[in-house]
């Protein structure tokens, strides 16, 4: 056993915060007070003093394999993936923010005792993780638990096993007015039955199997007159934990702090330095310790107080993905030293080599490209930044702040020069005039790609693309302050540097049509161990519109904050101080078009660069080269230089000109690959069906299951006797069809005659695999059941008419057979008319109506059958009827899209339309279908007709009429859902797939909602309402709950929506703006994808394709979302406008939700993010049970 003292931060809501001491112990717990000894605690949970166990055991990490790793954490990334956690398990709960998190993780180790070859090697050994996460208001625990990192589940205790133990236990408890103590509250999360250890990595209370997650108390609001000393040490918070789903939390008593004997002081202090006791001295890693010393001795007190969190040592995240029913499961767990480059070559840029180290890997640029091995550009190509901004600002003195967000960034560096420009859209008059003087809003990139002087790095060279940024910026003389978030998050696929911002606080007044002049100044920048800060003073001067001038200063601070590679073991030498030098500065704000301009020149060098004697620089670092913008200037003696094109390009350096290695070295990519040539570099796309592998250039073939049924590969009896049934993977079932008996694989006929099926008044004729009842003379019915003949309808009596006439006068006990040619109207059970009639001889069907009569155009060709409504159904729906030339719909993937009277389909060859393949495939007389949707489970297409109003659905053998008013529709194939938008009734509804069980979801807010798309694998509906004052873009679970707008900016009339499950994206095509753009499901990264189309309707999403439909051009037209271009276009043989669009997939996408088997759900199971809840309809039967999961 060993166990380590730490400090544990818990931050009260008034940036106050209170110290508790606890110890990380090696057998499986964090213990909030001294640990009692061993004997006392192994086998006995709840424990008699305050603890918080992971998995409580006789754990073992004496042998060099198993390891205790812990940290405090306070980066955005790390915050964000616990509030994730912590939301997905109390989503009721409202504004969760974790100010840090403690992490800690228990790796490879094993139970003591077990017995092993001596190596270490043979044992079993267990991995977990404990992150303890405080917020203002309360704390959480999260539990996680790899599939593969429980290998066992119990340890020698005393002789015997005893299971491990998961849970919390707040210890023994004094008495009032007595020396006794009794047992304390305490959560047990696992029993002393060790299938409850098992399902710790199997099952889960938060939606992520073998992730646990808790409330385990509130921090009271806490200030000095309180009487809490700063760091005064305090136990844990009370417990037992609040598990997710809960409605109430059990209270106890609150700990009564003790009084401290002088109030404490508002400062902060030094942030004391962690002793590391002997025991646990071999479990911390030797390549973990340079990262704690650098962060932790530097301390700001400033930097507290303005949010600044402290900064502890690095890590990597590794995730390990379990799959199961297509539904991906995952735990997070944080490795140190188990990566290589054998299996993470992808990670670094196709412009980088990967190289193996003791401890793991690192990425490295190659020659003539420069930055941090994961993100790498060509040396003296201009490089672009591109992202969004968002912010709350209060300006001057008002007392309301002006709000924006995604508002576009965009910038544009010459990196042979340092010349950086910046532009922000969309800034309303009000801010923009008042932003002028914060130049570095976007000067960042201006320090990432400056013009470096000899011996010094810009920031992109040191730290890459990914990293933190956060600045403070402090007004003189009014003390204002504004804080600027910035999150860089590396190079995209277009070569482009991808930045979110964020602007909060306040802003002196700048008045509108004044201009902003800022003084050239210089910063300093300290490097530490992924840390980064710099400060300076700027001054500036505002000419106002009278002429008049005022001159202002500023005092900027930030901090940047990034993750370097940790397993280099030769450490790069970095400057530990360099100057930013800032000049020919330009500042505008265009309230024309709403835009605010930056622009200046960068160079970083010494500290000592300019001392005021004149001497001659080398061009090349004066930027005043003449060389090419696609270029690097070489310095060589004196003011020599050379120019040279970067990488991908060509030419003498004062002229460059792309190189398109595409054409120039077709062999470039792979032979399973496409080659996308790009300014100065190329990418290569693996084709469909196939995808890189580790290298990250090879492309391998997808390993997709085979379907023996459809391939034919499969050993059961032939098709006429059996049937195979795929059951998902490469697996399949035999089994014998009806009429047959056997396994499967070989299968006999059953003679039915011998058991007497028919009726007593009937014959019986046996065949393979079924048999044939005949009513005798004198009886009718179908042989099953017979009856006295009664009066004959007409069907029946043109049938017998023609079989009397074709008689050849022969006499026999059986009804005398037709001529050869002759036509045999079918009639069914009740002597009417069979809706589809056929003429064997000539190979001909056609359809009837209720008297026999032929209706006209339906008549096919041979081999091929229409489809027919039954006339003589009360009240009779109209269509779905087809073409003559129209046939079942072969095998593969189709476009299905709506005209006017009819629902026409073109097979997809890939992602190429088969036009020539084209044709109807159902057809509706008088008819204006809008929506079309299908249902890859039963082979359906439903589609919606405003003329009804209706929604229908065929299978190749009639319509189910619905009485709605539809225009969008959208289908769940898991949960046998389906949901529409109501333009009359301005409503969302749903029902199961039948139309039963209706029920609207919302009636509020809408005013023209058309598409609407689902997500069954995470229960999400996707919808867009064309208000013309409002449009909007809004999501919800599918049951209801969680409706958010997901945007509602640049909306001009949002048409169609799509979203599509592989790629993640949900995009749309707007008839107003013109535009198809697409974004991911939470309302980030939104891109136009093509612009200046004409009338767009309808989309639909396919593999890497896009398809809409356009009123104006009464066409289909296809669109390449990777080169963002328009491929294809269709052309319908009549022209007339175009509705809603779906496809047809061969199969349906492997996914799982919680309604899959209606969720033992009385009614309807509507599923959610995670979860799922049982539903009444509108028109309720009294026996419905509602109740949420």
């Amino acid at each position: 056993e060993g166990s380590l003292e730490i400090i544990i931060h818990v931050f009260a809501d008034d940036n106050t915060f209170v110290i508790i001491q606890s110890q990380i112990n090696t057998n499986g717990f964090l213990a909030v007070e001294e640990p009692k000894v061993e004997s006392e605690y192994l086998g006995k949970m709840p424990a008699s003093f305050g603890m918080i166990a992971a998995l409580l055991g006789d754990l073992d990490n004496s042998d060099g394999v198993g390891k205790v790793y812990y940290r405090q954490d306070s980066r955005p990334s790390v915050l964000l993936r616990t509030t994730d956690h912590i939301s997905q398990a109390f989503p009721q709960d409202d504004e969760i923010k974790p100010t840090h998190a403690l992490i800690i993780t228990w790796e490879n180790v094993a139970a003591h005792g077990a017995p092993g070859r001596g190596d270490g090697l043979d044992r079993k050994r267990n991995t977990f993780q404990l992150v303890v996460a405080s917020m203002a208001s309360a704390s959480y625990a999260i539990l996680l638990y790899p599939r593969e990192g429980l290998q066992y589940i119990s340890t020698p205790v005393a002789g015997q096993s005893e299971p491990v133990h998961a849970g919390f236990s707040q210890g023994l408890l004094q008495a009032w007015f007595s020396w006794s103590s009794s047992q304390g509250p305490y959560y047990r999360i696992t029993t002393d039955d060790e299938a409850s250890v098992r399902q710790l990595s199997e099952e889960t209370n938060s939606g992520r199997r073998g992730v646990w997650v808790y409330e385990i108390g509130q921090v009271t609001n806490l200030s000095p007159a309180e009487g809490v000393a700063v760091g005064q040490v305090e136990p844990v918070p009370e417990f037992p934990p609040r598990n997710t789903g809960e409605q109430q939390e059990i209270e106890f008593p609150p700990y009564e702090y003790p009084v401290a004997s002088e109030p404490p002081q508002p400062s902060y202090p030094e942030p004391p330095q962690t002793s590391y006791p002997e025991p646990l001295q071999p479990s911390y890693p030797e390549p973990l310790q340079p990262s704690y010393p650098e962060t932790v001795q530097t301390s700001y007190p400033e930097t507290v107080q303005t949010s600044y969190p402290e900064t502890i040592a690095p890590f990597l995240l590794k995730l390990y993905f379990f799959e199961e029913c297509g539904f991906v499961f995952f735990s997070a767990v944080f490795a140190y030293n188990s990566e290589t480059c054998a299996s993470n070559r992808q990670k670094c840029s196709s412009f980088a080599d990967c190289k193996d180290y003791t401890n793991g890997y690192c990425c490295h640029c190659r020659p003539g490209f420069y930055g941090n091995g994961k993100d790498c550009v060509a040396e003296g190509k201009p490089q672009r930044m591109n992202g969004k901004v968002k912010g709350r600002v209060f300006v001057g003195n008002s007392p309301s702040p002006l709000e924006f967000s995604n508002n576009d960034l965009h910038s544009y560096v010459v990196a042979n020069d340092g010349r950086a420009y910046v532009a922000i859209s969309t800034i309303p008059a009000g801010l923009g005039p008042s932003l002028q003087p914060l130049s570095s809003l976007g000067g960042v990139i201006g320090w990432a790609f400056a013009l470096e002087q000899p011996g010094y790095e810009n920031g992109f060279s040191v730290i890459g693309g990914v990293f933190s940024r956060q600045a403070e910026v402090t007004f003189l003389p009014g003390n204002e302050r504004l804080t600027i978030k910035q999150e860089f998050k590396g190079i995209d696929e277009h070569d482009h540097l991808v930045v979110s911002t964020e602007l909060e606080g306040r802003v002196p007044e700048v008045p509108s049509d004044s201009t902003v002049q800022i003084d050239p100044y210089k910063e300093i920048y300290q490097y530490g161990s992924n840390l980064i800060t710099s400060s300076s003073s700027r001054d500036y001067t505002v000419s106002l519109p009278d002429g008049s001038v005022q001159t202002k200063t500023y005092q900027w601070r930030q901090t940047i904050t990034y993750q370097s590679c940790p397993n280099d073991e030769a450490v790069r030498a970095v400057q530990p101080t360099q100057q930013l030098s800032v000049d020919q500065i330009f500042v505008m704000y265009d309230s024309g078009n709403q835009l605010i301009r930056y622009a200046m020149s960068n160079k970083i060098g010494s500290i000592h660069s300019d001392d005021g004697s004149p001497k001659k620089q080398n061009p090349c670092f004066t930027g005043r080269h003449g060389c090419d913008t696609n270029a690097a200037c070489r310095p060589g003696e004196g003011i020599q230089f050379t120019c040279e094109c970067s990488t991908g390009f060509t030419g003498d350096g004062r002229q460059c000109y792309d190189i398109d290695e595409c054409r120039e070295t077709p062999e470039i990519c792979d032979s399973h690959a496409i080659c996308n040539n790009q300014p100065g570099t190329f990418r290569c796309e693996c084709v469909d069906g196939f995808q890189f592998a580790s290298d990250g250039e090879t492309c391998v073939e997808v390993d997709r299951p085979i379907d023996h049924c459809q391939s034919g590969t499969n050993n059961c009896d032939i098709p006429e006797r059996a049937l195979c049934s795929y059951t998902g993977a490469s697996a399949y079932v035999c089994s014998c069809l009806s009429g047959f008996v056997g396994d499967g694989y070989t299968c006999q006929d059953i003679d039915e005659c011998e058991q007497g099926r028919c009726h007593r008044d009937a014959v019986c004729y046996n065949s393979q695999g079924s048999f044939t009842c005949q009513c005798r003379p004198g009886f009718h019915g179908d042989g099953l059941q017979c009856a006295p003949e009664l009066e004959k309808k007409q069907c029946e009596r043109d049938r017998e008419s023609i079989q009397v006439s074709s008689n050849t006068g022969s006499f026999s006990f059986f009804h005398p057979r037709p001529a050869v040619s002759q036509y045999v109207p079918t009639c069914d059970q009740h002597g009417a008319y069979e809706p589809t009639q056929c003429h064997g001889s000539i190979g001909q069907c056609w359809c009837v109506d209720g008297n026999g009569q032929e209706i006209p155009n339906t008549r096919t060709g041979a081999g091929q059958r229409p489809l027919c409504i039954d006339q003589g159904v009360i009240p009779p729906p109209i269509g779905p009827t087809t073409r003559p030339d129209v046939s079942p719909v072969a095998p593969g993937t189709h476009l299905l899209f709506a005209q006017s009277g009819k629902i026409e389909h073109i097979p997809l060859d890939g992602y190429s339309m088969n036009k020539g393949e084209a044709k109807a495939l159902l057809y509706l007389p008088d008819r204006v279908a809008i929506a079309v949707a299908y249902d890859c489970v039963e082979k359906m297409v439903y589609w919606t007709d405003i003329t009804g109003p209706s929604i229908s659905k065929a299978s190749l053998e009639g319509g189910d009429i619905i009485s709605l008013s539809p225009e969008g529709l959208a289908i769940d194939y898991l949960a046998r859902l389906m949901f529409w938008t109501d333009s009359m009734k301005d409503r969302i509804e749903v029902a199961k797939l039948d139309g039963s069980q209706r029920r609207v979801l919302f009636d509020t807010d809408l005013v023209n909602p058309r598409p609407i798309v689902a997500d069954p694998s995470y229960g999400r509906l996707y919808w867009a309402d064309w208000n013309r004052d409002g449009p909007k873009i809004e999501m919800s679970n599918m049951d209801g709950t969680d409706r958010t707008v997901l945007v509602k900016d640049d909306l001009g009339l949002p048409n169609g929506l799509t979203y599509d499950p592989e790629s993640q994206q949900l995009c749309w095509a707007d008839a107003g703006t013109r535009k198809v753009q697409c974004m991911d499901p939470n309302g980030r990264n939104r891109r136009t994808i093509v612009e200046g189309i004409q009338y767009p309707f309808a989309i639909v999403s396919h593999g890497r394709n896009l398809y809409y439909t356009d009123w104006r051009r009464e066409a289909v037209v296809a669109v390449d979302r990777t080169t963002d271009r328009e491929t294809d276009e269709f052309l319908p043989q009549k022209r007339s406008r175009v509705y809603g669009i779906a496809t047809t997939p061969t199969q349906c996408p492997q996914a799982y939700n919680y309604c899959s088997n209606n969720g033992g759900c009385s009614h309807l199971c509507l599923p959610r993010r995670g979860s799922f809840t049982c539903r009444c309809p509108d028109a309720v039967d009294g026996s419905c049970v509602e109740r949420n999961l």
